[in-house]
Parts: C-alpha cells; sequence; structure tokens
C-alpha cells in the first residue's frame, strides 16, 4: 500500500512534470491565461494519463518492442480523441479557448514519457496511480501558473473580480507574463526541495 501511495505521490511535488521535470511547458504557457483553461486542460490530460497508463501497461507484453512507440501512440491518440469529442459535446466554449492544445496532447512528452518510462514496464495499479499523480501535479502547476497570470492580469478568478479599481498588469496575460510566473514557480520548487534535504 505504501509503495502504491509512492507512485501517485510522486507526481504531485517530487516528480511534477511541470515545475519539477519541465515537461509538457507548452500548454502550461499557452492556456494558464485563465483558471478556467488550465483546469480544462489539466482535467484532459489526466484522463488521457490515466487511461492510456492502463491500457499500455495491460498490452505491454504483447506488443513486439520495435513497435512499441507507435503503438503508444495510437492507444493515446484514441484516448485523446475521446476528450476532445466529449469536450465539444459538453463544454464547446472551453474546447474553442483551449484549441489547438487539446489534439496535441497526443504528442506531449508527459503522456509518452509515462507511457514509455513507467506503464510499459509495471503493472496495471502502480501504471494507473503513476498516471493519477502525474495529472494531478500537471493540474495543479497549471492552476498556479493560471491563479497568478489571470489575478495579476485582469484583477479576477474564473469571472470573479478579486482586484476592484487596480490597473491590471496585462503583461501576466501575455507570453512574457507566462514565462516570468512559470520561472518564479520553478524556482520556488527548487527552493523548497533543496531545504526539504537539509
Amino acid at each position: 500500500m505504501k509503495a502504491l501511495f509512492k507512485e501517485f505521490s510522486k507526481g504531485i511535488f517530487r516528480e511534477n512534470p511541470i515545475l519539477v521535470i519541465a515537461l509538457g511547458l507548452c500548454p502550461a504557457l499557452a492556456v494558464s491565461v485563465s483558471l478556467e483553461n488550465a483546469l480544462g486542460m489539466g482535467l484532459a490530460a489526466s484522463f488521457v494519463l490515466v487511461f492510456s497508463n492502463f491500457i499500455i501497461s495491460g498490452i505491454r507484453n504483447i506488443i513486439p518492442s520495435r513497435i512499441r512507440i507507435p503503438c503508444f501512440i495510437i492507444v493515446i491518440a484514441s484516448f485523446v480523441t475521446i476528450v476532445e469529442l466529449l469536450m465539444a459535446a459538453f463544454s464547446p466554449q472551453l474546447a474553442r479557448q483551449l484549441g489547438i492544445f487539446v489534439p496535441l496532447i497526443v504528442v506531449n512528452c508527459i503522456i509518452l514519457g509515462r507511457a514509455e518510462s513507467f506503464a510499459s514496464r509495471n503493472t496495471i495499479m502502480p501504471s494507473i496511480l503513476d498516471g493519477l499523480g502525474m495529472g494531478l501535479g500537471f493540474t495543479l502547476a497549471l492552476s498556479c501558473v493560471a491563479i497568478v497570470r489571470e489575478l495579476l492580469g485582469s484583477g479576477k478568478i474564473l469571472g470573479f473580480i478579486l482586484f476592484e479599481g487596480y490597473p491590471p498588469a496585462t503583461i501576466m496575460i501575455l507570453p512574457p507574463g507566462a514565462l516570468l510566473t512559470l520561472g518564479i514557480l520553478i524556482g520556488l520548487t527548487n527552493l523548497i526541495k533543496s531545504r526539504g534535504k537539509k
């Protein structure tokens, strides 16, 4: 049980895909203009991570090693298509806001990296928990970036005005604001990790 919890929890902080491993930065920078976008992208990527890890772990022993990557991509693309269709059906506005970044989950380094380095070498339950942890870590990091950017860039969160009367820092909703926010969050993460080792 302890080992399973370790597999789940590592993606949240110790091996956070964005703040520690620095994978999946393209959606982190592009869609984190608002918390709504960040949560939508995080949930979509988490769904794909969990279910692709589940399937890949289940079929890992029957896939010939020379074609494993194309097989992984087919599995991942299938779940991305499911997410894209569900999002278009149930949340068309969010689907429009995320645009091309939902289909690009297929080539997201986090998804393929977890399939190759973890799900293809482990049993089903640890692979599912690895996907859940990495997905949750991705969503939390994306949400942190989005909260800072939306709050400072527009003075509101999820449509609720928090800073009324203050001029927004427009740079925060532009690409430089994304890079600045992400850099500060990565720096804070490294500081916390270095203090934890002492």
